[in-house]
């Protein structure tokens, strides 16, 4: 029985593939609690979809896949905030164009060139086909990224609850919103290899949005979405190894099973105290 239990830590590939879920869990369950209290979900769906031209274009320029990534998130991001600025538009409509016509580009740049890589794992990660090298380059990106949330954290969360308080009391905050954006493309690129584009906004929303309804105060939101994105990250590899099914989505549907749990207790206490 144990050594049953046991058995998905004996693959060098089973290690790999869990080492690289928690690596990039830490990041992205942390950024999720100012994504979240900004409303910023839709920012990363868009990052996420946006990224794919860069991706296409690296590889056909031979280089780092990561470079064009964080390159083509970066211009989403900026495009969206000048189109913002500078007209009548929303932001939520301005990021609906933007991240769709990229992403657009990118499929259309992908089918016209031959490739070896094959498109289903941009989109949906190839956790299983990672090697020791990604895990380096991904436990890099997300010690960079997570020193720098925890670093700037009160800063970000002013910007985040009272964005006019905080360009009064003389903060940078142009510099902040991009200096998160630019964190939030860093992180999609960390998460490209483990869960895709497609399923990166699970990952950046979901362990905030479970920390907010659990949370009582901004430092117990943050330990609790980094609990809740490494366990899932660790659960969702480890069960996909036994369901025989591919660890992103798994790890993507435990998030989903613990925010439809955590509500449904919370519901249910609501109910009961009003009754």
């Amino acid at each position: 029985m144990i050594d049953t239990l046991l058995q998905p830590f004996q693959f060098p590939f089973m290690q790999q593939a869990f080492l690289l879920a928690l690596a990039v869990a830490v990041p992205a369950s942390l950024l999720s609690c100012f994504l979240v209290l900004k409303g910023w979900a839709l920012m990363g769906d868009a990052i996420s979809h946006a990224v794919l031209p860069g991706i296409v274009i690296a590889y056909m320029l031979g280089a780092p896949l990561a470079i064009g990534a964080f390159a083509a998130g970066m211009v989403c991001a900026v495009s969206t905030g000048f189109i913002g600025e500078n007209s009548r538009l929303r932001e939520d409509t301005v990021m609906g164009v933007v991240f769709s016509g990229m992403f657009a580009l990118g499929l259309i740049l992908f089918t016209s060139i031959r490739s070896d890589v094959h498109l289903d794992h941009i989109l949906f990660g190839d956790l299983l086909g990672t090697t020791w090298a990604d895990v380096a380059e991904t436990a890099c990106i997300a010690l960079v990224v997570s020193l720098i949330l925890f670093i700037a954290r009160k800063d970000l969360l002013l910007q985040a609850f009272d964005p006019q308080q905080a360009h009064a009391s003389g903060q940078p905050v142009r510099l902040y919103h991009y200096g998160l954006l630019a964190l939030l493309s860093l992180t999609i690129v960390a998460a490209l290899q483990a869960v895709g584009l497609i399923l990166a906004i699970a990952l950046l929303i979901s362990p905030g949005a479970i920390a907010f309804l659990t949370a009582r105060t901004f430092r117990q939101m943050l330990l609790h979405a980094l609990f809740a994105g490494m366990v899932s990250a660790f659960l969702g590899v480890y069960l996909a190894f036994f369901l025989d099914s591919a660890p992103a989505p798994t790890i993507v549907l435990v998030l989903a099973t613990w925010f439809i749990a955590i509500f449904v207790r919370q519901s249910w206490k609501t109910v009961e105290n009003t009754g």
